[in-house]
């Protein structure tokens, strides 16, 4: 690679895998090196539409010299055996989300990374959005407490998931907590900062369907409750999602699974109304995220209503005091339309991420520890939607890879 650009490889040629390059173009420190997929006609068409060599497997992409990085873009059930070749073979790693479909194989993939000593970043697209990146920041700046209560809706189309499509077929999905819930899963224990300790969960689908709807109940430490409910039961038009956290004296709603548009309400003092005046100013620090691109509508809007009504007390710590102001800050990123472009941004973040953990050697922001985590909690909300039983959640702890380099 003369340019001194991460050549990257491209395992499996389908639909998402064409928005991934679309969104990857141009990258700064990347370039598209070939791609591959068993449909030789597949990879045929992806490749001339990019200019690059079009290969039929993932075998043939690790025999050339100028793939340093592979992007794995197939179904869920083949994400942890592609990883771990590309791994020995000594590539970075970009695998869409989930890392594998099982704990067991999830770990596997982890020891590889750790051994290999190259970057693996999973495609958790909402680590990489401004508004879930600006509700972190608030809550490092103190201006929101750490959340007490995570909740996560999701009603979903279907109209694009046919009787016999994988999606519904667990042996190459993993069911919906595996293949759609770990987006969530891993947010929260972004936003929670905490590993999950235990899951309570229900699965149900209509008569002679495939089960279409399932909930989750996850237990963090201190008491911390979060809950996730995706169903995938309804017409595009009728898509919703809402994720909230409250956070004691304040409540933030974020509407869209790519999130688009936050609302946040809080009841402060003098001092945190100035504070949270001041948010406007800062809205590109605020909402930056290394690599993604502002579209140039975001906008921070913060209204404060002093003495709003009768004032409210604020309990933390042992003690309780008066905040008189209401605060209500919207945080949007363009509105409804700009859905697509977010989130292709967040994919190219994350793609940038990689660039740099495997430049600098730092660990990425969704890395295999987070992809083994969100696994973890799927894979025993599965277990516990199918048996009735509370299940613990496996901690990506160091006894669980001991002995494995860092």
């Amino acid at each position: 690679m003369t340019d001194g650009a991460l050549g990257i490889g491209l395992a499996g040629c389908g639909g998402f895998a064409e928005f991934v390059l679309d969104a990857i173009a141009g990258l700064p420190g990347l370039r598209l090196a070939a791609v591959a997929d068993p449909s030789r006609e597949r990879a045929r068409l992806l490749g001339e539409r990019h200019g690059v060599p079009a290969l039929g497997s993932l075998d043939e992409l690790l025999q050339r010299d100028d793939v340093a990085a592979v992007l794995i873009a197939t179904p869920p059930a083949t994400h942890a055996a592609m990883a771990t070749a590309a791994l020995r073979a000594g590539r970075h790693v970009f695998c869409e989300k989930p890392l594998a479909t099982t704990t067991e194989d999830a770990s596997a993939v982890v020891h590889e990374a750790r051994i290999a000593g190259r970057a693996l970043v999973v495609d958790h697209v909402l680590r990489y959005n401004p508004l879930l990146r600006a509700v972190e920041r608030l809550t490092g700046r103190g201006l929101l407490a750490p959340p007490r209560r995570f909740l996560f809706e999701n009603d979903a189309s279907d109209e694009d998931l046919g009787p016999g499509h994988w999606f519904w077929d667990p042996a190459h999905s993993g069911g919906i907590f595996i293949e759609h819930g770990v987006h969530f899963f891993d947010a929260a224990r972004a936003l929670l900062g905490t590993d999950p300790l235990s899951v309570r969960a229900t699965a149900v689908g209509r008569p002679g369907g495939p089960v279409d709807m399932v909930s989750a109940d996850v237990v963090h430490p201190g008491g911390v409750l979060a809950s996730h409910l995706h169903s995938f039961t309804h017409a595009h038009r009728a898509e919703r999602q809402l994720m909230r956290l409250d956070h004691g004296f304040a409540e933030t709603r974020i509407s869209g699974w790519i999130p688009i548009h936050a609302e946040i309400t809080a009841w402060v003092d003098e001092d945190g109304a100035r504070a949270w005046e001041e948010l406007p100013e800062l809205r590109d620090d605020l909402l930056a995220v290394e690599g993604f691109r502002p579209g140039g509508g975001e906008r921070i809007t913060v209204r404060v209503e002093r003495d709003a009504g009768s004032a409210a007390p604020a309990r933390g710590r042992g003690e309780e005091r008066t905040v008189p102001h209401r605060v209500t800050a919207v945080l949007d990123l363009g509105g409804e339309p700009r859905k697509p472009y977010v989130y292709a941004q967040s994919v190219r973040a994350a793609m940038a991420d990689l660039v740099r953990a495997a430049r600098t050697g730092e660990p990425p922001v969704a890395g295999p520890v987070s992809g083994f985590a969100a696994v973890a909690v799927a894979e025993a909300a599965t277990v516990a939607a199918a048996t009735g039983a509370e299940q613990h959640v496996l901690s990506p702890g160091p006894a669980l890879f001991e002995g494995v380099p860092a």
